[in-house]
């Protein structure tokens, strides 16, 4: 995990991750704090073969000027970008068109290789990885996408409290959950803590909690069966 915070944390960095599979490193979201984060881990943007995108909010996708510049000036190459199909026109338009484009470069096609994802279809990213991209509810209007990997984990973009969805994935089999967790309720644009705690049991204990504000330190042990992913550190499933 590059980073652990919330959108507007100041001890942890955003809440970006890197995954490793197949001899391939590919970068999940690119925030704004992703390029001092990964430096501080040991890792330069050469040393990533793709990024994954779930939505166009700055902590996911404010790093992603840096991350094409470098590739292109300071490594000649275009980096793969996997991301769901109804994100690609926003993420040039509304995010990237204003700071990449410069005199032949005008599309996010010249510095990125673009690899569109099919919502609710698993596309592969490695011999021995496959991503189904799951539109969850957010903010209306602002399409996101969680990730469902090989059938038995799910990573969540930011969401709002969906029992029916985390249920349904659990009698299907998903052996482990990273959820984002806002800390204090009313959990608006995200699921909070307290809708956390209502899940069974056998939910709680598949579930980690990411995506939480400085304040997380105050609720170790109050988090019921779920555990607190924390940053820095790597989780093999």
């Amino acid at each position: 995990m590059v980073g652990t915070g919330s959108a507007f944390a100041k001890k942890h960095y955003n809440n970006n991750a890197l995954i490793k599979s197949g001899g391939k490193t590919i970068l999940l979201d690119c925030g704004i704090t992703l390029p001092h984060a990964l430096y501080e881990l040991g890792y330069n943007f050469g040393q990533l073969d793709a990024v994954l995108i779930s939505h166009i909010h700055a902590d996911h996708v404010g790093g992603l000027e840096e991350l094409a510049f470098q590739m292109l000036f300071n490594y000649n190459r275009k980096p793969v970008l996997y991301i769901a199909e109804p994100l690609i026109s926003p993420l040039w338009e509304h995010t990237l068109r204003g700071g990449l484009t410069q005199g032949e470069l005008t599309s996010l096609s010249d510095f990125f290789e673009v690899r569109p994802l099919k919502p609710n279809e698993y596309a592969p990213l490695t011999e021995e990885l496959s991503v189904m991209p799951i539109q969850t509810a957010h903010i209306p209007g602002k399409p996101s996408y969680s990730f469902l990997i090989n059938d038995r984990f799910f990573y969540s973009a930011d969401m709002q409290f969906d029992r029916k969805l985390l249920e349904l994935l659990h009698e299907q089999g998903v052996e482990t959950f990273f959820h984002d967790c806002q800390l204090e309720p009313p959990g608006n644009v995200h699921a909070c803590l307290d809708e956390l705690l209502t899940l069974p049991d056998a939910i709680q204990q598949k579930m980690w909690l990411m995506h939480y504000g400085d304040a997380i330190s105050e609720y170790i042990g109050k988090t019921g069966a779920m555990r607190i992913v924390e940053q820095g550190k790597m989780y093999s499933f």
